[in-house]
């Protein structure tokens, strides 16, 4: 069965911080679920702190039967970070393996996004895709890059994101903050189970219209 045919498109953001974050109001995927809202893109948002509620969480989202889990935290070359909580990768892999079967993950997550994740979540879970930043990246540009993404997204076809068309609008993104992304996707050809693709930046020279060059004078 395809992706459209057994889940939704909708999505379900989860979100836990440091308490320096909370007090300074730094919460990413609050804005992002702000911005969905004005563009009637279905949407939920949970804020967690500990790995009891992110457990729990997954299971609403679950129910939800929402097609793209998004997930904002601090993260490490080893962990993601809650409020309360450090989980490993593995540990990871293993709460949320069984909620991402035909269904999409973006992470974002600072150095989290990479192969000792992957390797305990695509193989096992059936999960279509999961993309996060190569880089640390501040949450002023981590806000406003995966809202424009999704409002690219939905804009262009509001019932799934399909391969090429995710690709295509991960480029303008990542064009437009400077900021690459890893692509990781199942593949049935890799005997790892995924395949890895980033996103970089693409240097475009051009001419606005009207702007005056020396051959013009």
């Amino acid at each position: 069965m395809s992706e459209k045919q057994l889940t939704k498109p909708g999505v379900f953001i989860i979100e836990s911080l440091s308490f320096d974050d909370e007090q300074f109001k730094r919460f990413e995927g609050q804005l992002i679920a702000n911005i969905l809202d004005l563009n009637l893109i279905p949407s939920k948002y949970y804020y967690i702190r500990t790995c009891k509620e992110f457990i729990k969480v997954l299971d609403l989202f679950h129910q939800s039967n929402y097609r793209y889990l998004h997930i904002s935290c601090h993260g490490s070359d080893t962990h993601l970070h809650l409020t309360l909580d450090d989980l490993s990768f593995s540990e990871t892999g293993e709460l949320i393996k069984n909620h991402l079967s035909k269904r999409r993950l973006f992470l974002s997550a600072c150095q989290a996004t990479k192969e000792s994740l992957i390797k305990h979540i695509i193989p096992e879970s059936m999960c279509y895709s999961v993309i996060g930043p190569v880089n640390n990246i501040q949450f002023r540009d981590a806000a406003i890059s995966w809202a424009a993404f999704y409002h690219l997204m939905f804009k262009s076809n509001p019932k799934i994101m399909k391969r090429e068309l995710l690709i295509h609008n991960l480029q303008k993104v990542v064009n437009a903050f400077g900021e690459p992304l890893n692509y990781f996707s199942t593949s049935s050809h890799n005997t790892k189970g995924y395949k890895k693709k980033v996103v970089r930046v693409q240097h475009l020279n051009y001419q606005s219209a009207g702007e005056e060059t020396d051959d013009s004078l």
